[in-house]
């Protein structure tokens, strides 16, 4: 079984550090780009409710067949992150079962190259598959896997990492002063939480377009609030100037996709009540609406 497969779950946001818990800037190291899912949040909203049986069609069924890992049951939270010079790190906080841990090595030790490893008194996994395209945002030329601090599944790409994670008792390595940090979103609720240095991540994702070429940083938030799904996009541009033409760009296809005729009645009404601000060179847009029309959209 291929080793990418074991991490399918995280890549449904296009991508916990103590506790269940929001995430906030003092959590992260610099980060080429960052994601953040609070499924225990996600279960209990009245919002995050649909989103996340989205999920569970879409994502957690397949993880259920493929290795038997029920991450509805025991997943909590997930927080995954790219540094620049390190690579990937994905740590998942659950409850975790026993047969679920085995399961879990018992996919690694499937991988072309397997060695266990020990560090402070702590084990961890050596696995390694042949790629011919090593890529410093995934897993597929190989990861280091633990399970050794408890409800915590550890995957780091690599082994400093994974020794850094064990020394700082369960949390991401880096440099807490904020410095150089990327932008979190906030809300009561948080569900989702993601961020990227565009400049940096978009030459790796394929984006080509003239818009990220212009852009410094991204972030997202995706929220309960009063029962709706209220979704929020911050995008630091490289200029006011800038900053200012994407607004434009924005409301532009704002307003042709709420005079499309083949666009959902109820999407557009959501649309309409969409708002673009600029503030120097940080542009933001926030859009509340029925979290069934999100989904429906998404599909």
């Amino acid at each position: 079984m291929h080793l990418a497969r074991l991490f399918l779950f995280i890549l449904f946001i296009g991508l916990p550090l103590t506790a269940v818990a929001e995430l906030n800037v003092g959590d992260l190291p610099a980060a080429r780009w960052y994601a953040h899912v609070d499924l225990v949040q996600m279960r209990s909203s009245d919002a995050g409710k649909e989103l996340y049986a989205w999920l569970e069609d879409e994502v957690f069924d397949e993880l259920r067949d493929e290795i038997g890992f029920d991450a509805d049951q025991e997943a909590n939270v997930i927080t995954a992150l790219a540094t620049p010079d390190s690579g990937m790190v994905v740590i998942i906080d659950g409850d975790f079962s026993q047969k679920t841990e085995d399961r879990i090595v018992a996919v690694g030790a499937a991988a072309s190259d397997f060695n266990m490893l020990e560090h402070d008194g702590k084990t961890y996994y050596q696995i390694e598959e042949e790629s011919d395209d090593p890529d410093r945002n995934s897993f597929d030329n190989g990861a280091f896997l633990s399970i050794a601090i408890k409800n915590k599944l550890i995957v780091t790409s690599s082994e400093e990492q994974m020794q850094q994670i064990f020394s700082n008792n369960g949390r991401f390595p880096g440099d807490y002063d904020n410095g150089g940090a990327l932008i979190v979103l906030r809300g009561e609720k948080s569900l989702v939480q993601v961020g990227m240095q565009t400049n940096e991540v978009g030459d790796d994702l394929g984006w080509d377009s003239n818009m990220l070429r212009n852009t410094e940083q991204l972030a997202l938030l995706v929220s309960d609030v009063k029962g709706m799904l209220a979704v929020e996009a911050q995008l630091v541009a490289s200029e006011e100037q800038v900053a200012n033409s994407l607004a434009s760009i924005v409301r532009g296809m704002i307003s042709l996709a709420a005079f499309n005729d083949e666009v959902d009645p109820e999407l557009t009404e959501f649309l309409n009540g969409t708002t673009v601000d600029v503030d120097g060179s940080t542009l933001t847009v926030k859009v509340a609406m029925d979290a069934k029309v999100l989904v429906d959209a998404i599909d």
